[in-house]
């Protein structure tokens, strides 16, 4: 009994072991260690990330065209066309923008295009079914549709096709090999064209929507120059600016009061001369915007002997020489006045040298003609004008005067990089 017992227990336990399945060997599995700095596109931050990123789109979209239309009167609407007129100033950027919107204008109707192409087919009409442009494009690419979803040109094949067709009637009126047979594709063609005559004649729109826009922005240009060269006060150049800006004015079309102080600006220096100095400020405000500017070059002959005299010279910078019969009487430099003093009515005076310039010189000038009309509305000024205007001259150029020793007026560095002149010869 007991050996048949132990039999069957080894018999068990030969056929448990048969069956049993293969112990493993135990592995230890690491944790995968996850950087704080990557963001995963189930997470909760990328979810709220992309909301928030939702909800700023939809807010712009709706309230910069509201304030543009509504609201442009407002800072908000002015700081944005501000920054539309600096961007559109540049050819370059303009450009890029009518291309990328003609190619996606483009790639929009080429989807149409295949759409309404794939419609046709999918109808299975069996007028409009063979004569589609689909159809048409998959038998010359031995492609041609079996049924509605058997056969036809490949998506990157009719994608192109698409694109070309759409291109091609854009810019112009189509080549054929892509054309329109249905209806549906014939009214969809007649519309591309319609927007391809705005396309074609583009340049001309362009030209003339941006012509006034390159006139503002070369003037402003100008503008700036002007008070850059002349390092006009902050005050003053502001006043300019949103003059112009709200007028698009040049220089002369500005005010008279404006003028005024800007031409005080420029002519601070020779209206600091000591003969200007019992004169009032508003006898310096008309007296400014009479005078103007001049140049000479080395060799250059500013007046001759003999000449008439109407106008009187202030030297900003360079150096000239005063010749009678050939022999230097003076040299005259940076803030030296040149001319002669107050003539009788309708008297001429002639001069009694030769001035000429030695180097490149800066000149201010102010006509007799002017200077008299100025006086005449001053009269309390111009008796004592008439006085000093003979003390107050560097070399007086009237014939018959007689010579004298150079007087010199002192003389402060001049902060404008241009001097004007003060008076000059007609």
């Amino acid at each position: 009994m007991s050996a048949n017992h132990m039999g069957k227990a080894i018999t068990t336990s030969m056929k448990m072991s048969m069956f049993q399945k293969p112990s493993l060997p135990e592995y230890k599995v690491a944790s995968v260690k996850q950087s704080r700095f990557i963001l995963l596109h189930y997470s909760i931050f990328k979810a709220m990330w992309d909301w928030l990123i939702l909800l700023a789109t939809f807010y712009v979209a709706v309230t910069v065209p509201f304030n543009v239309c509504f609201v442009s009167d407002s800072e908000g609407g002015d700081h944005l066309s501000l920054k539309l007129d600096c961007y559109s100033q540049y050819s370059a950027v303009v450009l890029t923008l009518l291309m990328s919107v003609f190619a996606l204008l483009a790639h929009w109707m080429a989807c149409i295009w295949y759409v309404i192409g794939r419609k046709e087919i999918e109808s299975s009409d069996p007028v409009t079914w063979d004569i589609g442009w689909l159809q048409e494009l998959g038998k010359r690419l031995e492609t041609p549709y079996i049924n509605t979803t058997m056969g036809g040109p490949s998506i990157p094949s009719a994608y192109i096709a698409s694109l070309y067709f759409t291109l091609s009637s854009l810019t112009s009126v189509g080549f054929g090999n892509v054309c329109a047979n249905t209806d549906a594709e014939k009214i969809f063609s007649i519309c591309i064209m319609l927007i391809g005559v705005v396309f074609g004649n583009v340049t001309a729109i362009i030209q003339c929507m941006y012509s006034r826009r390159s006139l503002y922005h070369t003037r402003m240009k100008d503008l700036k120059d002007f008070i850059r060269v002349h390092r006009l006060p902050q005050q003053l150049k502001q006043r300019m600016l949103e003059y112009f800006q709200a007028t698009w004015s040049l220089l002369h079309d500005f005010p008279d009061e404006l003028r005024a102080d800007i031409a005080m600006h420029l002519n601070k220096d020779i209206l600091q001369l000591p003969v200007f100095e019992r004169a009032s400020r508003g006898c310096l405000r008309s007296l400014s915007l009479h005078i103007k500017t001049s140049f000479c070059a080395p060799g250059e002959y500013l007046i001759r002997h003999g000449d008439a005299l109407h106008i009187n010279y202030f030297v900003c910078s360079g150096s000239l020489e005063v010749l009678k019969d050939g022999i230097v009487q003076a040299i005259l430099g940076k803030g030296d006045l040149i001319g002669a003093d107050l003539p009788e009515h309708d008297q001429v005076i002639k001069t009694n040298a030769d001035v000429k310039a030695l180097t490149y010189c800066d000149l201010q000038y102010i006509s007799v003609k002017d200077l008299r009309e100025v006086l005449g509305l001053y009269p309390e000024y111009s008796t004592r004008f008439s006085s000093d205007i003979h003390q107050n001259l560097t070399y007086n150029l009237r014939e018959g005067s007689e010579p004298h020793t150079l007087r010199r007026f002192p003389w402060t560095p001049r902060q404008s990089v241009v001097c004007v002149s003060f008076y000059g010869l007609c």
